[in-house]
């Protein structure tokens, strides 16, 4: 039998498909046998797996800065104030990269940022190898921030706008999965490199070993097409086919003619404007994005980068215990190792999330998963009455219970619903202001996380994570929009 495409709309309608409606429809057999769903073309692959590689470079960075964090403190000299400036640095970069360098992919185009983002981050990686002091490697690590920063919003996407509606959860989350593969492998190269490398300079070879790799996807992201989403929108018709057509190579080919509707409203200046997420039409969106996701970031990055640091502490290290270059090691390597076990659920949960994004929902998922995180975070507050053992067991408890349930809730979930509730003119700036506005909470902290311990205690700091999770689940519920199976050309409207 042969493949030919099944048609939605009938003859004699010339021009009523849009992008999506080519993507999503079913192929037929000459029969009238209708494929249960349509398969991924090579190229949906290559898109899906650079974009993957993104998120991976993310996690693996962002989490090796907190294994490398001790050695680069002893090496420079620097303080309590400055090592709150190298832990945040990079959050501070994925803010600003998030609003100013992912909301210019609704201007220049989903595939050229998608290349400058990786040009920026190799950039900034090969000086960051470099650095002799500590300035220099603040402004390399605001500098790789920025570029996974602009990788939020353009990652998604690319993706999300080049793939079937009824797959678009679990294609998105699967390559947001890989940041936590990457936190797993930043955690765990760490720890090689400490055993390999027994000295301070260690931590220039950790961040070296991404450098190749990562050459070599900034090379692979200039043979793709660009999204045909956003050339539609742009009014770019005769250019938006030919890129489906690209997209949608298979063998037998189908559809085999694309002939796309052009009464799509073109997007103005004025409309994909800044200000226009805060007006009537996407003010509800903006907020359902950008709220859950900032009181999700305030226990998930402050946590995850301190986790070797209290692990060590935990497991009988910390700074108490350090009288040379070698205890000092072996702490970052006993914390290495803790952080990799506790994100190992990080990818479990990812997968959960996975699986049943697109049976259950976004917003049972994220509200579900915020009730845990607060679970997670009480559990792990219980932790102070005791010692020895439980104490140990009770923090290990509380932490994988957290990192299971935000990934396969909040974690998950608000990045991708932040690429889905925008209409395709301003998805660039709304999922990108939604990435910055989650970083703020991040980089608050980053930086505050040690000067709060200090201040009020473990236990009050813990209570007030337990606190925004619960908020976070009652802003969902307030603010939901469903996006599961919708197709982008409705969210749009």
């Amino acid at each position: 039998m042969s493949l030919t495409a099944s048609e939605p709309v009938r003859a004699g309608n010339i021009h009523q498909k849009t992008v999506q409606d080519y993507i999503d429809e079913l192929p037929i057999w000459s029969d009238g046998t209708t494929l249960k769903s349509s398969p991924m073309t090579a190229m949906q692959w290559r898109i899906w797996s650079l974009a993957a590689a993104g998120k991976f470079f993310e996690g693996f960075v962002v989490f090796m800065t907190g294994v490398a964090l001790p050695l680069i403190v002893r090496e420079f000299h620097i303080g309590a104030a400055e090592k709150g400036i190298v832990s945040a640095a990079s959050l501070a970069g994925i803010l600003v990269g998030a609003v100013l360098l992912g909301g210019l992919s609704d201007y220049f185009g989903r595939k050229r940022m998608f290349i400058a983002e990786m040009v920026i981050f190799c950039a900034f990686l090969a000086l960051l190898i470099l650095c002799e002091n500590f300035l220099s490697l603040a402004i390399c690590l605001f500098g790789l921030g920025m570029a996974l920063g602009c990788d939020y919003p353009t990652a998604h996407m690319i993706i999300s706008e080049s793939i079937p509606s009824v797959a678009r959860g679990k294609l998105v989350l699967g390559a947001f999965a890989f940041q936590a593969v990457g936190a797993l492998a930043g955690t765990g190269v760490g720890c090689l490199v400490l055993s390999l490398v027994p000295e301070l300079g260690a931590w220039r070879w950790m961040f070296a070993t991404a450098l190749v790799p990562a050459v070599l996807v900034t090379a692979g992201r200039f043979f793709i097409t660009e999204s045909p989403n956003w050339l539609s929108a742009r009014g770019a018709h005769e250019e938006a086919e030919v890129a489906v057509t690209k997209l949608l190579i298979r063998t037998p080919q189908y559809p085999t003619e694309i002939s796309l509707r052009r009464d799509v409203v073109v997007a103005s200046h004025s409309k994909t404007s800044f200000w226009a997420l805060f007006d009537r039409r996407n003010l509800r969106a903006t907020i359902f994005a950008s709220v859950p996701w900032f009181l999700q970031d305030l226990g998930t990055y402050g946590i995850g980068i301190f986790t070797p640091t209290i692990l060590a502490a935990a497991l009988g290290g910390g700074a108490d215990h350090i009288r040379s270059v070698s205890d000092l090691i072996a702490d970052g390597i006993l914390a290495a190792k803790g952080s990799a076990l506790i994100t190992v659920l990080l990818i479990v949960g990812i997968a959960f999330a996975v699986m049943l994004a697109d049976r259950l929902g976004r917003i049972k998922l994220q509200i579900f998963g915020f009730i845990g995180c607060a679970l997670g975070l009480l559990v792990a507050s219980f932790s102070i009455d005791f010692e020895g053992s439980m104490k140990i067991a009770l923090i290990f408890a509380g932490f994988m219970l957290f990192n299971f349930m935000t990934n396969i809730g909040p974690n998950a979930q608000t990045y991708l619903l932040a690429g889905e509730v925008f209409p395709t003119a301003v998805r660039g700036m709304g999922a990108g202001f939604a990435a910055a506005f989650a970083k703020i909470g991040a980089v608050a902290t980053a930086f505050l996380f040690p000067i709060l311990l200090v201040a009020i205690g473990t236990r009050a700091l813990l209570y007030g994570l337990v606190v925004t999770s619960v908020l976070g689940a009652i802003v969902t519920w307030l603010y939901r929009i469903e996006t599961t199976g919708v197709n982008l050309d409705e969210i749009g409207r």
